[in-house]
């Protein structure tokens, strides 16, 4: 990792946990606000050290790009949780052959950046 990337990554980690220091929950619940804040550092710390050992400058490129549309998306609309793809469900499909094939296919295809790492950890 370039020294560059080092710092834009080390920044990234910082600036999460500002926001997370920051948190106020849509709800205004000092409970749900604790619960958002939490999830966020847990979040965090999962995910970086999860790629702390990424030395492909494409992938780190990738990593960097989520974690920054992550952020951008969580301080849009308040919410500190990955938003859902909005796909038919799989329960449509049949559970065999080429339609299910297809399905599990545009699902993945269509998954969006912020939600590259997210079915990895949960």
């Amino acid at each position: 990792m370039t020294p560059v990337t080092r710092q834009e990554v080390l920044g990234l980690y910082r600036k999460i946990f500002r926001i997370a220091k920051k948190w106020q929950s849509a709800s205004g619940q000092i409970e749900e606000t604790i619960k958002e804040k939490e999830y966020i550092k847990n979040e965090a710390k999962t995910l970086f050290r999860k790629n702390k050992n990424v030395t492909d400058p494409k992938l780190i490129k990738l990593c960097i790009e989520e974690c920054e549309a992550r952020i951008e998306i969580g301080l849009h609309y308040n919410i500190p949780y990955p938003r859902p793809i909005h796909l038919p469900p799989m329960g449509l499909a049949h559970k065999q052959g080429r339609t299910l094939r297809h399905q599990e296919k545009l699902r993945k295809i269509s998954k969006p950046i912020y939600l590259k790492s997210h079915d990895e950890v949960s």
